[in-house]
């Protein structure tokens, strides 16, 4: 026989070998996984339900689905056992960070604090603003509304142009899909 008819054998040989140990090492790591559960970590079965372990037997573990509903299931049915900030995120709802970022100010349940604030508050406490000359606020105000109408009349003039120009070309890109042109855009 010649090498070159046995060569196509060798190689689908090869290849069933290789796919036969890759997916014995996933088994193996699967039931490794299943070996170091222990109570108290969150699984997610191959169904898809989450839960906490409770007890770990031989071939079967005891899980915790709902606060004080618990089930026996078979080892093999636990798909993966969850980190404790996975499960938390997952099943809680619970984001480590979310938690370390939280910004949002505290909402107390009743005005107690708002009313105390307000009491705290005594004439004593405020500080009396300082009468300034009206006149030179007066005369500031102005000259800012003057550079106001300033920018405003120059802006409305780069409309007035802009909306010339797009009408333009509206109407030429008309044309052009009538004599059978596509849109550029």
């Amino acid at each position: 026989m010649n090498i070159v008819t046995l060569l196509p054998f060798i190689v689908l040989i090869g290849a069933m070998f290789l796919m036969t140990r890759s997916a014995k090492n996933k088994q193996r790591q699967a039931q490794q996984m299943r070996n170091d559960m222990q109570p108290g970590s969150g699984v997610r079965t191959i169904g898809g339900m989450y839960a906490t372990v409770k007890e770990v037997h031989d071939d079967t573990v005891l899980i915790e689905v709902a606060p004080g509903v618990h089930a026996i299931y078979a080892k093999n049915s636990v798909g993966a056992v969850l980190s404790d900030a996975e499960y938390n995120r997952i099943v809680h709802g619970i984001d480590p960070d979310e938690d370390a970022t939280d910004d949002t100010p505290v909402v107390p349940d009743d005005a107690s604090s708002l009313t105390e604030a307000a009491d705290a508050d005594s004439p004593a406490d405020k500080v009396e603003l300082e009468k300034a000359d009206t006149a030179d606020k007066a005369d500031d105000a102005v000259e800012k509304a003057a550079a106001a109408d300033d920018e405003a009349g120059k802006t409305d003039a780069k409309k007035i142009e802009l909306g010339k120009d797009e009408a333009a070309a509206a109407s030429t890109s008309e044309d052009d899909k009538r004599d059978g042109g596509t849109d550029a855009k």
